[in-house]
This record gives C-alpha cells, structure tokens and sequence, in this order.
C-alpha cells in the first residue's frame, strides 16, 4: 500500500474516532439533560455510554450498571396499572404538546414577554417532544411485553442487561 494511502487511511480511522466520541458525548448530555427535562434519559445516556464504549474503558464499565437502572426503571414502570396509565397519559401529553408548539398559536394576554418569546422553535422543538413521546410510548409497549406480570422484575431487568 501506497505511503498517501496509509495516510489516508489513518485519517479516515482518526475522523471517525473523533465522531464516535463527539456522537457519544452528544448522547450523554442529552441523556443527562432529559432525565430533568421530558425525553428518555436513560436511553440516552446508556447509548452514549455504548458509543463511548467502544474507545474508552472507564465507558465500558459505566454502561452495564445505567443499562441496569434502566431496565429496573422501565419493569417498575408497568407493575401496576396507574403507573402504565400515568406513563401513557404523560407520553400522549408530551406529543400534544409538541403539536401545540409547532402549530404556535398566539401569545396569551397574560404573556409578559414580547410574542416572539412564546414557544421558541416552532416545529424544530415540537418535533424533537413528538420524536420523545412516541419513544416513550415504544419503551412504554416494550416495557409491558417484557416485564408485565414477571414475578420478580429486577431479576428479569438484570437478566435482559446480561442477554445484551
């Protein structure tokens, strides 16, 4: 092989490092943003964690246990018939929410702010709350189908981590 080829080739494996890692960190923040704000934050956060996984080792031991918090979480999430309720409800809330941010209907009287100030981003951000409803309503069904009427759900969550 050619020496401008080699180092192409090195390059090319440099720029993509650097895109994983970049890619991973975006997740990570994302994940951690969305544990306080509406979107999967676990999610997130364990796949950038997966990303982050395949250069870094001190990644790789993180991402079993938030994969394990995760499962819990989502086989806690459909024990019970309120929970799986609420969890709709608030998945459906969000998309509406998302489609009353991108339709942007007037400012209300009491805004205090000027008009421009109501529901900044239009369809950029009702679109990223529709994209987050409709991934907690999948982790929502994928949730039910895996761990509904399990008799120990933490064992069952643990078990899916290892499976992966």
């Amino acid at each position: 092989m050619s020496e401008s080829r080699t180092r192409r080739s090195r390059s090319a494996h440099a720029a993509r490092r650097i895109a994983a890692t970049i890619l991973g960190w975006l997740l990570v923040l994302a994940g951690i943003a969305a544990l306080v704000l509406p979107g999967p934050g676990l999610l997130l956060l364990a796949a950038g964690l997966a990303v982050l996984s395949q250069q870094y080792e001190w990644a790789e031991r993180r991402l079993e246990p938030v994969k394990v918090v995760a499962f819990k979480t989502a086989a806690d999430g459909v024990q019970t018939w309120p929970r799986i309720l609420a969890s709709v409800s608030g998945a459906l809330v969000l998309g509406a929410l998302g489609v009353v941010w991108g339709l942007r209907p007037d400012a209300p009287e009491a805004w205090p702010l000027a008009d421009r100030y109501w529901l900044i981003g239009g369809w950029g951000t009702g679109a990223t709350l529709i994209l987050s409803a409709l991934i907690a309503l999948a982790i929502i069904v994928y949730s039910f189908r895996r761990f509904r009427g399990v008799e120990d759900p933490e064992s069952a969550a643990e078990q899916s981590v290892r499976k992966d």
